[in-house]
């Protein structure tokens, strides 16, 4: 029996064929370095404090987050992401807006040093309040969207003031797209963009986060404004509301387990769109690694790929200094 005409191996049989015909790129400058600066007693004595579940991933002090951006930079990287450690939290979070905030000072600080690079920063109130809450609370432990949305307003101008260069809303609050829209806009920061975290899932994979970020809820959880993981269509209806409030990107979190939703809200929405992969897929993929389970080079690259692939323009990952250096080997 005569063989097909068709033959699918005829454009794998060499690296330069397979290369012609690849259809995902992946390249340093699509991929964002999260940062975690800290402004507490113990980043004084050590600028770099190690995370345990996160191998490779430190809280910076201010001085060594200037650093760490100025090798994002010359890595070629597209962005880093700033999260901020505060010395002090109180019920409010009013750390998130003070003009000499953690997150604040380390904007400055980078864009004198570094002022190519692309600068967003983590816009929510879990790493400021003493309960680890994403807002404010009502008396009975409830968070208060309402109330919530003109704090989280105030710190999205705090930040542009300071010279970010996208927002980036992570707190799950219904209307915050708009409410951060109109201050920045009132406030004179027309042009400064919002990448909201439109579909941000009540996931496990944030374990180390919370470590790395010391905002474990005190009390409860986050299931009441974070999406179920069973939920697509709700996700999907999340994007397009916040497009609607104004949103110029959008962002899947995770970002392993939901490359179906990446690609629907890539799909559906015709805005860029950012996916997270999120601490807890960092950690396992490190510890399988470490246990020599598997090739640590070969799956991070396959996973950011993928990630491509399913329509992620962006992808936030604790792996970008590595992979950006692999993908400079490569070229």
């Amino acid at each position: 029996m005569a063989f097909p005409q068709t033959r699918m191996r005829r454009l794998r049989s060499s690296a330069g064929l397979r290369g012609l015909v690849r259809e995902t790129d992946l390249r340093a400058g699509q991929l964002v370095l999260p940062l975690f600066v800290s402004s507490g007693a113990d980043v004084v004595q050590a600028p770099r404090q190690p995370i345990g579940a996160m191998p490779g991933v430190e809280r910076l002090a201010l001085s060594a987050a200037v650093e760490e951006a100025r090798l994002a930079a010359e890595l070629g990287l597209g962005a880093v992401m700033l999260f901020g450690i505060p010395a002090a939290k109180d019920e409010h979070g009013s750390g998130a807006w003070d003009e000499e905030g953690v997150v604040q000072l380390a904007v400055r600080a980078i864009r004198a040093a570094v002022p190519e690079l692309v600068i967003l920063t983590d816009v929510c109130l879990c790493e400021y309040t003493t309960h680890g809450h994403c807002g404010a609370l009502h008396e009975d432990g409830s968070v208060d969207n309402d109330t919530t949305l003109d704090l989280l307003a105030r710190t999205a101008v705090s930040h542009a003031r300071a010279g970010a260069d996208m927002v980036a809303p992570s707190d799950m609050m219904d209307g915050r797209v708009r409410a951060i829209r109109e201050e920045l806009d009132a406030e004179g920061f027309a042009e400064t963009p919002i990448l909201a975290y439109a579909a941000k899932f009540a996931s496990a994979f944030y374990g180390p986060f919370r470590e790395a970020a010391d905002s474990t809820p005190a009390f409860g959880d986050r299931r009441g404004y974070q999406l179920d993981p069973a939920n697509g269509r709700e996700a999907l209806r999340e994007a397009l509301l916040d497009v609607e409030e104004g949103a110029d990107m959008v962002m899947v979190k995770p970002a392993l387990a939901y490359g179906d939703l990446i690609s629907a809200v890539k799909r559906e929405t015709n805005v860029p769109v950012a996916a997270y992969n999120v601490s807890g897929e960092y950690s396992m993929v490190k510890a399988a690694a470490a246990a020599g389970h598997v090739d640590e080079r070969a799956v991070v690259l396959e996973i950011l790929t993928s990630l491509r692939r399913a329509g992620a323009d962006v992808v936030v990952t604790y792996h970008a200094k590595d992979a950006a250096r692999w993908l400079a080997e490569q070229s």
